[in-house]
């Protein structure tokens, strides 16, 4: 109710005045049933325009620290992230991975849309990079198709660093429904995953228009966080 009440009354109607967001392939989103959403990252506010775009709600995995912060401030983040169906993903690996997982399989077996970002986190450089395999480990296990998705603009709305956003028109497009099960073969070896997970990729490049670059964004964090940085400042400051 909380997330309806937001979407539809509180913040949806402000959001379409001010950013004005376009759709573009809204058909290829199934009116029922489970389904991944799965988008580049471009900007902290990509988890905003998906779900202002798609008429049904949207579970999203979001990183662990959004809900361990300490203070008042934490406390008030972690409940709107709750009260917004947002789940803790820790992408530290091993079991604490595969906790967040088993969680975003029990949203695909209740028919409902779960929302990802294949690189794991946001790209600093505008360049769409290398999928982790959790998108194409849930949709055989679950048996959903996943719906690549691209995210225009919303990096010069609120890039990296930047508290308030700016106005700026922004964009949402919804690629082809993709089944990844003819992938497996009836076991999704790591090889089957990766095949999977680098189709949706290539439809993601393909609709956002981006760069490509076979690298995990995180490998490439501390030097972008460097080259990023105005000049005269370090990485420590």
């Amino acid at each position: 109710m909380f997330y309806l009440f937001l979407k539809r009354i509180l913040v949806g109607p402000a959001l379409r005045v001010l950013f004005r967001p376009w759709t573009r392939g809204l058909e290829n989103v199934p009116a029922e049933g489970g389904a991944i959403i799965a988008a580049n990252h471009l900007s902290f506010i990509d988890s905003i325009f998906v779900p202002l775009a798609v008429p049904r709600p949207v579970v999203y995995l979001a990183k662990h620290e959004y809900f361990t912060k300490p203070g008042p401030v934490g406390r008030a983040q972690r409940l709107f992230f709750q009260m917004t169906n947002q789940l803790p993903m820790d992408r530290s690996g091993g079991s604490a991975s595969e906790g967040a997982l088993r969680a975003g399989l029990d949203v695909l077996r209740g028919g409902n849309l779960l929302g990802i970002y294949p690189e794991g986190t946001r790209s600093l450089d505008g360049r769409l990079h290398r999928g982790r395999t959790g998108v194409a480990r849930l949709a055989l296990a679950a048996g959903v198709p996943v719906i690549p998705t691209a995210l225009i603009g919303t990096d010069a709305v609120q890039p990296k660093g930047r508290t308030i956003p700016r106005v700026r028109r922004v964009g949402v497009v919804f690629g082809e429904p993709i089944d990844v099960s003819h992938h497996a073969d009836g076991e999704a070896d790591r090889h089957a995953l990766r095949s999977a997970t680098d189709e949706s990729m290539y439809e993601i490049m393909r609709l956002s228009g981006q760069e490509y670059v076979d690298t995990y964004t995180v490998s490439q964090r501390p030097r972008l966080l460097t080259e990023t940085e105005p000049a005269g400042e370090s990485s420590g400051t």
